[in-house]
């Protein structure tokens, strides 16, 4: 440190602040909301602390500098971090007589609001579904007052008591045995299920929708937002989220079957949310079958991939894809699965 030039020294307090501030991320997925509610805001900003570490890395590199060891040896620590951000390999795509498409996608209410310019936003999303043909299909914020009509599917969602009458929707090629809600208190957040039959086999299939944080992602809007409100904000949204994941988990523990949970978390892969809903027994379909950054929401200043499939470790994941239309403020998602 002693023999660094003065903008030296600065670099290396930033990055030093940025490498401790990842290594306590690294703790956030055993720190419950409810009892680390301001802390576990940091799961956010991950993204944005490992692109920071590799860059201060490289920095030091092309200076042949020994300080680049503290970010290397923090980002090696979390390198599942890193692989859960980045696939470096490419996509898997196999070809298997049992494979059962799943796709799940944020609409935000076809944009009845007109938050983008494009007047024919539910055309394109419906054309988008029935070019991909998914066998199990999971909408969020579906407007169900003007429901997407699609032929060959079963279909089941909710609607709430508010104006544009939006909800959750599930749509299966494969019969639908048995269908329920699980309803949240103070939102129009919820979870809905269904048990499909495929061949001799039945299957739970969660959509997920947890409480969003409300916050607008414009960047003008955010600048006039004090870090104490959005820190609040977002914080209350968490522990609201720990109160939903519980009683999913408790509603999920008495399933029989086997399970795919698939939605909009409202969180990324880094939280206590994420980790306690894949749990030892589900397996995130990108870590295993997709590639590059997984993003998921239009967020401008780092990739966030906060919409997932899991799946049971019964399935094989056989393929994923995250496709790049700019429909809605969430990008639809796409795993393909088969049962061993």
């Amino acid at each position: 440190m002693k023999k660094l030039k003065f903008f030296n020294k600065i670099m290396f307090l930033v990055n030093s602040l940025a490498a401790f501030l990842l290594l306590i991320s690294y703790l956030l997925p055993y720190l419950p909301p409810k009892s680390f509610a301001t802390l576990s805001v940091l799961s956010l900003g991950v993204p944005l602390l490992i692109l920071l570490n590799i860059l201060f890395f490289i920095y030091w590199v092309l200076q042949v500098k020994k300080q680049m060891l503290l970010s290397l040896v923090v980002l090696i620590l979390g390198w599942s971090y890193l692989s859960s951000m980045y696939k470096f390999s490419s996509s898997k795509k196999v070809e298997n007589e049992n494979n059962i498409s799943v796709m799940s996608y944020n609409v935000r209410l076809f944009n009845i609001f007109e938050w983008l310019p494009n007047k024919t936003v539910k055309a394109d999303i419906t054309e988008l579904i029935k070019k991909e043909q998914p066998d199990i299909l999971c909408l969020q914020e579906y407007r169900t007052k003007d429901p997407v009509e699609l032929n060959g599917y079963y279909g089941y969602n909710t609607t709430f008591n508010n104006a544009v009458k939006r909800g959750q929707a599930l749509f299966s090629k494969f019969p639908i045995i048995n269908s329920g809600s699980l309803e949240f208190s103070g939102t129009s957040n919820n979870v809905i299920f269904a048990d499909i039959v495929k061949a001799k086999d039945t299957i739970r299939i969660y959509n997920v929708h947890l409480q969003s944080s409300g916050v607008n992602t414009d960047v003008e809007i955010l600048k006039k937002e004090t870090s104490g409100q959005l820190f609040k904000q977002v914080s209350k949204t968490f522990k609201a989220q720990q109160t939903q994941v519980e009683l999913f988990l408790k509603h999920k523990s008495k399933c029989p079957y086997k399970t795919i949970v698939t939605g909009d978390f409202n969180n990324t892969a880094y939280s206590y949310i994420y980790k306690e809903i894949k749990g030892d027994d589900l397996v995130d379909t990108f870590e295993e079958a997709g590639n590059g950054f997984g993003k998921t929401y239009d967020f401008k200043f780092f990739p966030l991939r906060i919409d997932f499939i899991l799946v049971d470790e019964s399935f094989t994941v056989n393929g994923f894809k995250t496709f790049d239309n700019k429909l809605s403020d969430h990008y639809p998602i796409k795993a393909t699965i088969a049962l061993d």
